[in-house]
């Protein structure tokens, strides 16, 4: 039986709208988990996975794999981005695996793991923060970090790992680009109150979501549209932008983001108001 589908048969989600801001190719998993416990899914994609505007930094630390003490992945796409440079440049993954890794989540360690690359250390809370503390101690003063990772990212690793004495190479692996199609309907579906649910995945599908509308929109379906991030960094700018988050998972993956959705609306009628789903 489905993990999100009640004894009996009963589908949490039934009747609910959940909206899934993922980039459309990683989106598949969610809007099945979700459409599995009842859910009718409205895919509208706030960012696209593209490589970097050139491969020439991450050829050049593939080149020297054997330099570095260590290699941090700290998401599915670096992982997915590296292997599609190695095998277009006919290389394995062999040299990676000689290294010490670790990975941000049990997600991007199990991508690692089908191709043969053992992770060392993945932090029990699935953020930069948990992860330095995992790798203190280590991490040597001296070691020589990679970290392919998107072009823009928070820069707490690379600051906490040089603290420790590590010598930290950031190359992009990947960039994101925002994506607005499909934001007139989506503009009309939360106007109609036709969305029981928008969902974060990362902080930069919060904020292209977000910027899609003015304040005085938010403003209008705020409290009648659940917000659900994945984690407190992604809930955190969701703030800023004044979606407070109602939904957040104790673990910060995909299946436990589903889970979290399912039971808070077993336990929530729908609200005054609001349309059913099947009406979007």
């Amino acid at each position: 039986m489905n993990r999100l589908t009640r004894v009996g048969g009963a589908r949490p989600l039934e009747r609910r709208t959940i909206v899934v801001t993922r980039a459309a190719p990683q989106a598949q998993r969610f809007v099945q988990l979700l459409e599995e416990a009842g859910a009718r899914v409205l895919r509208a994609p706030t960012i696209a996975i593209e490589p970097p505007q050139s491969w020439e930094p991450l050829d050049a630390a593939l080149d020297a794999l054997d330099a570095f003490a260590w290699i941090i992945f700290t998401s599915v796409n670096g992982v997915v981005m590296v292997d599609r440079r190695l095998s277009s440049r006919g290389l394995g993954w062999m040299a990676v695996a000689r290294r010490r890794v670790a990975a941000i989540g049990p997600a991007t360690a199990e991508a690692l793991a089908e191709h043969g690359v053992r992770v060392e250390v993945v932090p029990d809370e699935y953020r930069a923060e948990a992860l330095v503390e995992r790798l203190r101690g280590a991490v040597a003063p001296g070691d020589r970090v990679l970290l392919p990772r998107a072009k823009e990212t928070r820069d707490v690793l690379v600051v906490e790992l040089r603290r420790l004495g590590a010598s930290v190479t950031e190359v992009p692996a990947y960039q994101t680009r925002r994506v607005e199609n499909g934001a007139g309907r989506l503009r009309e579906a939360l106007a109609a109150g036709a969305i029981d649910a928008v969902t974060f995945t990362s902080s930069s599908t919060a904020r292209n979501f977000a910027e899609l509308f003015t304040e005085e929109e938010r403003r209008a379906w705020r409290g009648r549209v659940t917000i659900a991030s994945i984690g407190p960094i992604t809930a955190a700018t969701a703030a800023e932008y004044g979606l407070t988050t109602d939904v957040m998972p104790s673990e910060y993956t995909i299946p436990a983001l589903a889970r979290a959705l399912a039971d808070y609306f077993a336990r929530v009628p729908t609200r005054a108001g609001r349309r059913s789903g099947r009406s979007a």
